[in-house]
Parts: structure tokens; C-alpha cells; sequence
């Protein structure tokens, strides 16, 4: 029996729906790994590609990639129950990424940079471990509107998150499906399936350039009543259009058929 799903849980599903099938992010027999760090975005990012799997009409495999940053290494155990309870595979580990970041080893880069490198690096090691196809990241438009600003404002750099971007020659894919999804919704989701989130350890949460950049949208979407719309809708134009151009380019010779 189908789940009945509230505006919000439709809003996450089927725009992760809409975003896989038409920007060519998953096929038949591909194996994702979801990066679930136990924060709001991630979780519901998985809860959304596992109910995906049931209206697909292929199959595709999930596996949960957690790691513990090393500031409380018990506290992903909600999430170690839940995906027991829901049979998902997942590959869950303690590092010291995060109090190595924060140690005087890490003076040449801000601890938020180093602690995402190391986490990304490992991770990638254990999509090759899996023999994953895809890495799945959970941002949502908020993550790509600040994104696009700080690498404007920052690097004088034109530049936001794919939806689906090819690594190691096309051995690996990373995808975003909910990178169109505001973060409102995804907040909303989450409380409405009693996802069990826990709270961020980390002394840099909510101290980061990120978290900077989107307290200063704020301001900018103030301008106009409709100013927060139109600049996510503008985004979500131009990574759409770019995504569809690098797949067409890459795919140009081959005559594949992607779903």
C-alpha cells in the first residue's frame, strides 16, 4: 500500500524523481552510495531514493555511507537503528577528521575546508571499496544559491554545484537530487517522517563561510517580494541547461540511453 505523503515528502520525492530521470543521474543496475552525515538534507535525501526505488521501473541499489567526525563517536547510533530497521545496506565509520581539522596540524586551511576534503577523499575510496557507480550528495537550492555567491564573490568565478558530475574518467558519478528542493521543505520532510536527526557536534557549525554567505542572501532576497524565486529559479535554469549540454557532449558519439 502506497504511503500517503504530505506536500512537503511529495515536493522531495518527486523533484528527485523528475531531476534523476531527466538529467540522465540513474540507470538500470547502478549502485548509489548515499553520503548520510545524519543531518536533515542527507537523511531525507535517502528516505527519497528509497522510496525512488519502489516507482522506478528498474532496479538500482542503495548503500548508506556514514562518517562519524570524531567529535562524539556514538552519536550516529540513531541512524545505525534505522537503517537496520529499513534493511539498507551501510558502511559506517569513526574518523578524527573532524578534531584533526581543528588541531594545530590544520594552519594552512580553515578547519570546514580540511574536514570536507578528508571526508571526500575517504568517501571516494569507498565507492572503488563497493564498487559503487554513484555518489549521492544531499544539497538543496539554498546550498546552490550560496554556493553560486561565494564563488562570485570569493574567486570571481561563475560557478555552483552539478547535478551530475562525472569523476575518474566516468568511473564515478556524483549526483544531487535534491539540489532544486529549498531547504524549508526538506526541514518540513524530515520532521513529518520522524526522521531520527541528532544534533552537530562540531564547534565550527554554523561559524562557516557557507553559513555566512546565506544569512547575507537574506538581505538580497529582501529586495523584492520575489527576489528569493526568481534568483533560485534562475539557478536552477542555468545548472539544469549546463548539466543537460555536458551530457548531450559527452554522450554525442556513443548513442546511449540513459533513464
Amino acid at each position: 500500500m502506497r504511503e500517503k505523503r504530505t506536500f512537503a515528502q511529495e515536493i522531495c520525492v518527486k523533484s528527485a524523481g523528475k531531476a534523476m530521470q531527466q538529467l540522465h543521474m540513474v540507470g538500470p543496475g547502478d549502485r548509489i552510495g548515499v553520503a548520510v552525515s545524519g543531518g536533515v538534507d542527507s537523511f531525507v535525501l535517502l528516505k527519497s531514493l528509497l522510496i525512488r526505488q519502489g516507482i522506478v521501473p528498474f532496479r538500482f541499489e542503495i548503500m548508506a555511507l556514514h562518517l562519524n567526525p570524531g567529535f562524539d563517536a556514538d552519536n550516529h547510533a540513531p541512524l545505525k537503528g534505522w537503517l537496520a530497521r529499513h534493511g539498507v545496506a551501510a558502511h559506517l565509520e569513526v574518523t578524527n577528521y573532524g578534531p584533526e581539522a581543528h588541531s594545530e596540524r590544520n594552519l594552512r586551511r580553515s578547519p570546514c575546508f580540511r574536514c570536507a576534503w578528508l571526508r571526500r577523499k575517504r568517501l571516494f575510496e569507498l565507492c572503488a571499496r563497493y564498487r559503487l557507480t554513484h555518489l549521492a550528495l544531499g544539497h538543496n537550492a539554498d546550498d546552490l544559491a550560496a554556493t553560486f555567491f561565494m564563488n562570485l564573490c570569493r574567486n570571481g568565478r561563475v560557478d555552483g554545484l552539478s547535478p551530475n558530475e562525472p569523476f575518474f574518467g566516468g568511473a564515478l558519478r556524483v549526483i544531487r537530487p535534491l539540489l532544486f528542493v529549498e531547504k524549508k521543505n526538506i526541514v518540513k520532510a524530515a520532521r513529518q517522517w520522524a526522521l531520527p536527526l541528532w544534533a552537530n557536534s562540531c564547534p565550527s557549525a554554523g561559524k562557516t563561510a557557507r553559513s555566512d554567505m546565506a544569512a547575507t542572501l537574506e538581505h538580497l532576497y529582501a529586495v523584492a517580494s520575489d527576489s528569493r524565486r526568481c534568483i533560485l529559479n534562475g539557478l536552477e535554469r542555468w545548472q539544469r541547461e549546463k548539466s543537460l549540454a555536458a551530457w548531450a557532449a559527452a554522450h554525442a558519439k556513443q548513442g546511449e540511453t540513459m533513464f
